[in-house]
């Protein structure tokens, strides 16, 4: 996708639902009608009620419905700059810059595993949904610290089986992620998809190597521009050092560093 191809523009609020004290969902609806938007895409958001917010917050795409010509965004809570995102009301505006970076490969699978932790399960909702729609079979792994950070699983479950692993036991297996049960098994997938805290999709990727599963992570290294101007999301790749806004936020494992 080109830069040609993205949009700053302001959106209505049509809804802002909470999920609970730390996630809240905007679903969000612009005048003119959605461009394409590939799952693993993002947005930048202009938190414009918060003083202490200088910089746009890259937030990935969460779900897209195209007959409603709606987006909507999982956002954490998790600094000055979000908070007050999550008091935005209904009818308000939100400004964006967005779609932006480099989504997830869809072509070439029938079975896949979409593995999230805490936040990181956004891009793949919306992925499942694509996936789903082209007859793929599609299993998802949550994992989180602990209840409070495994949500929204009914909507995960409609793209097919979802399954839970949380450190403190409170929900699904007690565990990481990478110990669910589920991860015994991972060679009958054709594809693994990963986004959340990095030392978590450096496991799933080591995870993904032994068995020699492709795999693709989503990374969440710090954003300011989201379009390849201030560099400080640069990632050192086998092609040498990329920046993760532009050519990510999507890498095939094989092209990262982390598992040379």
């Amino acid at each position: 996708m080109s830069h040609l191809d993205q949009r700053t523009e302001d959106m209505i609020v049509v809804e802002n639902r909470k999920v609970n004290d730390y996630y809240f969902v905007l679903k969000l609806k612009p005048e003119k009608e959605l461009p394409a938007i590939a799952p693993g895409q993002f947005v930048n958001v202009l938190a414009d009620n918060s003083p202490t917010t200088f910089l746009r917050r890259p937030i990935s795409v969460y779900d897209v419905d195209k007959q409603a010509n709606t987006m909507d965004l999982l956002i954490q809570i998790v600094g000055d700059g979000t908070e007050s995102l999550s008091k935005k009301q209904k009818g308000e505006t939100v400004n964006l810059v967005y779609p932006l970076g480099r989504g997830f490969s869809l072509g070439g699978v029938k079975k896949v595993l979409l593995a999230g932790g805490g936040v990181g399960i956004a891009p793949l909702l919306y992925l499942g949904k694509m996936l789903k729609s082209s007859d793929v079979e599609v299993t998802t792994l949550i994992g989180g610290r602990g209840s409070d950070n495994i949500i929204e699983t009914s909507l995960f479950e409609k793209n097919g089986e979802v399954y839970i692993s949380t450190e403190d036991g409170s929900v699904g297996e007690k565990g990481l992620l990478t110990t669910n049960t589920v991860m015994d098994k991972v060679d009958v997938f054709d594809r693994i998809y990963c986004c959340g805290p990095d030392p978590m999709m450096k496991a799933v990727a080591s995870v993904a190597k032994r068995n020699q599963v492709d795999c693709e992570v989503s990374l969440e290294n710090m954003m300011a521009c989201g379009i390849g101007a201030c560099l400080c999301c640069v990632e050192e790749t086998t092609t040498g050092n990329r920046c993760v806004c532009t050519d990510g936020p999507v890498f095939n494992i094989n092209e990262l560093k982390w598992n040379s």
